[in-house]
């Protein structure tokens, strides 16, 4: 594979020929950089005016590579030849390079140009390309690959800094002006080629003068290049090869993509969220945007007015600026009936909602950049998980929310700078396991949790005082939407057709069931390891049940089956007693017609666990119920139910994450060994 680099246009903010000076003072030996051990001249010659001056060398580099590379080798330095085209009339330098050691094994290419700045004559702008192809080195082409890629990224940053070095020498000796070339007279023509760059006979001494511009904003590049000064300035620091990488990505999208193209800003989040490599990004932002296009997001902040009850309901918004300068958004998460938002407003609502936030975001990224004077790129979010309980574990809603992560990830990666989450409950490793298995590893890593009660806390480090919501100890008032429960009679209705999609989509994600009088229906789950999470979710759909989880010390029949697998129907044998063959760990609870139950229960031992429900009613004789069931014309009571259970491992490590947080923020794990409890927890909530 051939690796190629492309610098973005370098300024030097004096004259090309000053510049031309500083340049040839690096020949034929350059202490400041090390690894450049010489050069000598094999070839040049002027143009009859002198105007033109080529100059062939041939260059020796040492090999900085290990030890038995170079044995194998068998060279200690690599030749190098150098032809410069120097044009003093059209104030341009041209530089290429190719390697003459192992030129058949490998190949190395580079061009260089010093030209004038297209806006201001008396600046000096630097562009470099260069390839590598490696074509065979004794087996060791990869390890050849990165040696010199690492190598030459150095020594590109430091060619910048040996010309300011002896940029400030020639100050520094009273050069800082020299002119520039004029047509020689014909009688003096032959004693002026032999006038040398380097001869000092040539050099105009002036007092040191200022080569800034008139003013600190730089004057711009043509369209299709970017300086370095400019991403320093707007995009940050860069490596060499990132930099490369952005130039690639950007003049390829410039070749082959019709419509508007992206801003530097965000094909760099691209680059950085597949770590710089090259093809990744491409083909993820191409995707995204097809995705954009398609979905007309480019007009999302023009078009999109979020339904009043989403205005008044949806608990997050924007709010002043982290203390690093990032936008802030808070959203009070524990406070949104996010069950009740997906009923009444729709899920296609609540995601156009959260493009929205994100496109606003980006929006709210180059404001802050332009306000504060430095790049800033993602923004921090604030969620305060106060009040969150099962019902924020309802099917529909998690699996929402994890379509929502795909998108944002897909299409807005590396826009969140940092997550800190705030008063997270006890129920929160439980949502946390279900979802971050769907989160980037990257965009895990900026999620930091504090479980104290003291507040603001450990806010401060991240937050300046005065901008600390009133809610979380500050003095700041948010005007923040406080959420709430959403009313049920602004639910859409059934008969609606989108929306009797929407329900037939949720209804897809549970099992249905029938209780009959006497004869309950149940669920066996074994489970191999204690501390796994049974969760369960489940609508009654007509008539009251009496929910219970029991552990059973026996299987119940029928015979074995799969790990997590089900068994369904009456299980528990009648004959059972209850404390020597089965134990009630949930007490029971009575649910009524068109409740939503959520729940969960950390096991204490491996086995089976049954989830039971049984028609609700006073005690009667058990012959009588079933004779009773079976004469009935139809259930008793409908349901429709789902359960997952939670890895034992993934759940202490959310446990550990919530449990050692207390004083301070620390990043949230998505895993560990160490447990947390040998005590299980469980609960259950009625929601709507």
């Amino acid at each position: 594979m051939v690796q190629k680099y492309q610098s973005p246009v370098r300024i030097y903010k004096y004259p090309f020929e000053l510049v031309m000076a500083a340049y040839e003072k690096r020949f034929p030996t350059c202490p400041q950089i090390p690894v450049f051990l010489g050069s000598e001249v094999v070839f040049e010659s002027r143009s009859a005016d002198g105007a033109v001056h080529v100059v062939e060398r041939s260059c020796r580099l040492r090999v900085e590579a290990p030890r038995l590379l170079r044995k194998m080798a068998g060279v200690e330095h690599v030749v190098f030849v150098q032809r410069n085209v120097l044009n003093w009339k059209e104030r341009t330098l041209h530089i290429d390079a190719h390697n003459e050691t192992f030129a058949s094994r490998v190949v190395v290419l580079e061009n260089c140009s010093y030209t004038v700045h297209p806006e201001n004559e008396e600046w000096t702008c630097f562009e470099q390309s260069a390839s590598l192809d490696i074509r065979s080195f004794f087996g060791f082409e990869s390890a050849l690959e990165k040696i010199a890629m690492k190598q030459y990224t150095a020594n590109v940053k430091r060619g910048k800094e040996v010309i300011e070095h002896y940029l400030n020498e020639l100050i520094s000796q009273g050069i800082s002006h020299i002119p520039r070339w004029t047509p020689a007279p014909v009688l003096e023509e032959d004693a002026r080629s032999q006038v040398g760059l380097g001869d000092p006979s040539s050099l105009e001494v002036h007092g040191p003068r200022s080569t800034q511009g008139p003013a600190e904003e730089m004057v711009g590049i043509e369209g299709d290049k970017l300086d370095a000064d400019y991403i320093e300035r707007c995009l940050g620091h860069l490596t060499p090869m990132q930099e490369s990488c952005l130039i690639q990505l950007r003049h390829w999208l410039q070749e082959t993509h019709k419509g508007k193209i992206p801003k530097d800003q965000h094909i760099l989040r691209f680059l950085r969220a597949r770590d710089f490599h090259l093809d990744k990004a491409r083909e993820m932002l191409c995707q995204s945007l097809s995705w954009r296009k398609q979905h007309q997001v480019d007009l999302l902040l023009q078009t999109w007015q979020p339904p009043a009850l989403l205005e008044e309901f949806y608990a997050g918004g924007w709010h002043y600026q982290d203390i690093d300068g990032r936008p802030l958004y808070i959203l009070r998460l524990g406070h949104m009936d996010t069950k009740g938002l997906m009923k009444a407003v729709g899920e296609e609502a609540l995601l156009q909602h959260v493009l929205s936030v994100n496109e606003e975001g980006q929006k709210r990224c180059e404001g802050n950049t332009r306000q504060f004077g430095r790049p800033i790129s993602s923004w921090t979010c604030l969620v305060d998980l106060e009040g969150l309980n099962m019902r924020h574990l309802w099917r529909p809603g998690v699996k929402a929310l994890l379509r929502m992560i795909e998108v944002v990830e897909d299409h807005y990666p590396e826009t969140l700078g940092r997550l800190l989450i705030v008063r997270a409950p006890r129920v929160f490793p439980v949502l946390w396991t279900l979802i971050s298995p769907f989160i980037n590893e990257n965009t895990r890593q900026k999620f930091l949790i504090y479980s104290g009660s003291n507040y603001p806390g450990g806010l401060v480090d991240y937050l300046d005082r005065d901008v600390i919501p009133d809610f979380l100890g500050g003095e700041c008032l948010c005007n923040v939407p406080e959420g709430g429960l959403v009313p049920k009679s602004l639910y859409l209705m059934e008969e609606d057709q989108e929306h009797a999609e929407q329900l037939h989509e949720w209804r897809e994600t549970y099992q249905p069931a029938s209780v009959l009088c006497g004869a309950p229906h149940e669920v066996a789950v074994e489970i191999l390891e204690g501390e796994s999470v049974i969760t369960w979710d489940f609508d009654i759909l007509r008539g009251d049940v009496v929910f219970s989880l029991c552990y059973a010390k026996q299987a119940p029949q029928p015979g074995p089956r799969e790990p997590g697998a089900r068994a369904s129907g009456q299980l528990m044998d009648k004959g059972g007693a209850l404390g020597a063959d089965y134990s009630p760990v949930e007490a029971p609870l009575i649910c009524r017609e068109g409740e939503s139950i959520q729940g969960s229960h950390v096991t204490r031992w491996p086995g089976i666990y049954l989830l039971q429900w049984q028609v609700h009613g006073p005690p009667g004789n058990v012959v009588e119920d079933v004779l009773t069931a079976l004469h009935s014309p139809g259930p008793r009571c409908k349901l429709l139910y789902y359960y997952e259970v939670l890895a034992s491992e993934d759940f202490r490590g959310s446990m550990s994450s919530l449990e050692s947080c207390t004083s301070r923020f620390s990043q949230l794990s998505a895993t560990t060994s160490s447990s947390s409890s040998s005590q299980s927890h469980s609960s259950s909530l009625v929601s709507r």
